[in-house]
């Protein structure tokens, strides 16, 4: 018996100084990996003296007690190559590199819960959750406007790992997109992912915004990449307005933001519209662009010395961009989706751009806006002839199939002999087709063009270029 009480107060004695070891170990700092920053070359930083995993968060430490968040975007050798998201000035040579660290709580026996600190191999989180709508926050998510902090408990991982295609639902179910031309023409499928192709000045940003405002969607996700700061508020406050602002989250990361920013605020918008997809809503997501996107990534990869391949773009950057839009389109049998809208920017209207071949390759679609259009006062500009749904014969009806190819038939056959007709040197009655086009091509016109303030629904849609052909039999397609 006594031995028994001796063995029972020796275990108590050990017990009570294993509870006091744990309370001042979880008092005492933790010894803090470091290394010094030993080259400030433009837009990268070189640290030596430390290893950090690519994509970890890291602060070089300033002499007057700030710091500069930085994040490893590579390595050679010993040398770690970081990106600030800050501005640099301050920096001095030595400064210390300290990897920031992420508190993640795990259980505790005994029901509570302790803290375990970790290095920088965690995932990075962004703030995700239905307290974001309304908001308008950069590539960080932190708020842009003056409505308070985000008041969300909810993360998710700002790049996702891949989906697989295998559990994707098929698409099959049209989106009213609210633009006649597009709803008849390039009918939109619920998860698709389309591509607007343009150059500057030529009407994208107001069909970008028509769609913003007439797409049916539970949630919009705009984001606004390497863009004019100016047309943040612009987009805001002219476009979405108060009703659409309601339903939307906006990330602004606009051209006068690192480049790192920019890559982070893509992402953001990707995992913010995942997020919702994930809730089993159905979400639009814009971004605009991704050139400028892909822009953001060629300056961070030829900083750090990755070879250029493909007029001046490294191999990476069509990584990136492949990753980016896979990341859109349907979830899994019954749950939500992501409809995404990408501006490409056509450099001299150059179709075949290394940016927009590779875009045009990752996409379900694309619509091209030409500049000969929009000269003549012709919106939206949509060359009917250069876009495509390659979605379309999946999601309509074999007779609308019919009056498509029938429609481009005629636009194609007048265009082809645009030249002949308006000098005079084509008389009627030698070609019956292109006699039909020319009959026909005031009324195809008039069926493309749309006011920006306009809805014209699907089924309206449809019903109107039905209408076209009612007084001629429409061949179908063998």
């Amino acid at each position: 018996m006594a031995g028994s009480t001796e063995f029972s107060l020796r275990n108590e004695r050990w017990c009570n100084f294993l509870r006091d070891c744990n309370e001042l170990a979880q008092q005492t700092s933790p010894i803090r990996v470091s290394g010094r920053l030993t080259r400030v070359a433009g837009l990268v930083m070189e640290a030596t003296g430390l290893k950090a995993a690519v994509g970890s968060n890291c602060e070089v430490e300033l002499p007057n007690g700030g710091s500069v968040e930085a994040e490893v975007v590579g390595f050679f050798g010993e040398k770690l190559y970081l990106m600030p998201t800050d501005d640099v000035h301050g920096l001095v040579p030595g400064a210390k590199v300290v990897p920031v660290e992420i508190a993640q709580s795990l259980p505790r026996c005994g029901g509570g819960a302790r803290l375990r600190r970790r290095g920088p191999d965690r995932a990075k989180q962004v703030p995700v959750g239905e307290a974001l709508l309304g908001r308008v926050l950069d590539g960080a998510g932190r708020p842009l406007d003056s409505l308070g902090p985000l008041l969300t408990t909810q993360s998710a991982p700002l790049q996702s790992r891949p989906f697989n295609p295998l559990e994707r639902k098929p698409i099959t179910d049209v989106l009213d997109v609210g633009v006649r031309a597009i709803n008849a023409l390039l009918t939109v499928g619920r998860g698709q992912r389309l591509g607007l192709f343009a150059g500057s000045g030529v009407g994208k940003s107001v069909l970008l915004g028509m769609m913003a405002r007439y797409t049916s969607a539970d949630v919009i996700v705009v984001g606004l990449i390497g863009e004019r700061g100016r047309e943040v508020k612009e987009f805001i406050e002219d476009i979405l307005g108060p009703q659409g602002m309601a339903r939307a989250v906006v990330v602004a990361a606009p051209a006068d933001t690192n480049p790192l920013m920019r890559l982070q605020g893509a992402s953001y918008a990707a995992a913010i519209a995942e997020s919702f997809r994930d809730q089993g809503k159905h979400v639009l997501l814009i971004m605009d662009s991704l050139t400028r996107y892909a822009m953001a990534q060629r300056e961070i990869a030829l900083a750090i010395g990755e070879p250029p391949v493909t007029k001046g773009y490294p191999p990476s950057v069509f990584a990136k961009l492949a990753q980016l839009v896979e990341r859109a389109g349907n979830g899994k049998e019954g749950g939500g989706s992501i409809t995404a809208f990408y501006t490409v920017l056509v450099e001299g209207d150059d179709l075949q751009d290394p940016v927009s071949d590779s875009a045009r390759a990752s996409l379900d679609g694309h619509v091209v806006l030409a500049r000969a259009l929009a000269d003549q006062g012709h919106y939206p500009a949509i060359d009917i002839e250069a876009s495509i749904s390659r979605v379309l014969p999946n999601v309509v009806s074999r007779h609308q199939l019919d009056l498509v190819h029938h429609f481009k038939s005629l636009h194609a056959r007048y265009q082809r002999s645009r030249d002949l007709i308006s000098v005079g040197a084509y008389n009627s009655g030698h070609d019956p087709e292109l006699d039909l086009a020319i009959q026909m091509q005031p009324h195809l016109d008039r069926f493309l063009q749309q006011g920006m303030r306009e809805s014209q629904p699907y089924a309206g849609s449809v019903s109107q270029l039905e209408a076209l052909f009612q007084q001629e039999p429409v061949p179908p397609i063998h």
